[in-house]
């Protein structure tokens, strides 16, 4: 039943994919993009069935278990899930193009990898302090892929060579509010994640949760440090998706990297 879930939501990602593209294929040739409807229904049918797949992965009698692989699974499908409504109001399908082949591909580290890890007891509050963190790195994860497109419109710009997919972005400047107030909103979400972890979370050392701590701090840090000198300083442009790519890159460190050692490498 599990992998067939996989399967069939990792072929309605992949047909969302290919509709998504023939959409920007209509704006490119400058003809009004076909299928919205369509596009919708099928997003929410696959983030239905990845949803339903995820709760087979992790649902377990005595709490959660989350792996690596299902840990990835579930921030792509919040990824998707947070585009999704905010696609609804603003023309972002082209960042579509970008996540959906990632949530594909993490559709199938569930069946590549089917150990379990230890189940989480929820009851104790641990389960809010789990949702908020993985929220916020879905928040920050969009950001982060939200930096890659601001970078590639501004070295097109730059060039003088406007074309291909950056024709069917939004324009500079809305292009670099949305990505603040994605860290905006991902800062508060990982500001509470850290709170909710201290009074939740139990000797930080026997569980190996000291250096994911301290990294994503620092990732807080980082990305607190560019709010504030985007608003008190200006900062845009190649400082800003320089800043947020760090920031990205040492939350997922704190995150994934650590799950990846403790179950990969150390035995």
């Amino acid at each position: 039943m599990t992998t067939t879930l996989n399967v069939l939501a990792t072929l309605a990602w992949l047909a969302t994919w290919l509709l998504i593209g023939v959409r920007l294929r209509d704006r490119l040739q400058t003809r009004s993009p076909k299928y919205r409807s369509v596009l919708v229904l099928l997003w929410l049918l696959s983030l239905s069935l990845h949803g339903w797949s995820i709760l087979h992965h992790v649902w377990q009698a005595d709490g959660l278990s989350i792996s690596f692989a299902t840990a990835s699974s579930i921030v792509m499908w919040l990824c998707n899930l947070l585009l999704f409504i905010t696609m609804l109001k603003r023309p972002l399908e082209t960042l579509g193009i970008f996540v959906v082949p990632f949530t594909a591909s993490a559709m199938l580290l569930p069946l590549l990898n089917s150990g379990q890890t230890a189940a989480i007891n929820l009851n104790n509050g641990l389960g809010v302090h789990i949702f908020i963190s993985l929220l916020a790195y879905s928040m920050l994860t969009l950001a982060a892929l939200q930096a890659l497109l601001l970078a590639l419109q501004n070295k097109h710009l730059h060039n003088h060579q406007p074309g291909g997919l950056i024709r069917t972005l939004p324009p500079l400047l809305d292009m670099e509010s949305l990505l603040f107030k994605l860290i905006l909103l991902g800062i508060i979400l990982l500001s509470f994640g850290l709170f909710s972890g201290v009074l939740y979370v139990d000797n930080l050392f026997a569980q190996h949760l000291v250096h994911k701590t301290i990294l994503s701090i620092l990732a807080w840090v980082v990305f607190t440090g560019l709010l504030v000198g985007h608003w008190r300083y200006g900062w845009r442009g190649r400082i800003a998706i320089r800043w947020t790519l760090s920031g990205f890159f040492i939350l997922m460190l704190a995150f994934f990297g650590s799950k990846f050692v403790l179950e990969f490498l150390v035995k």
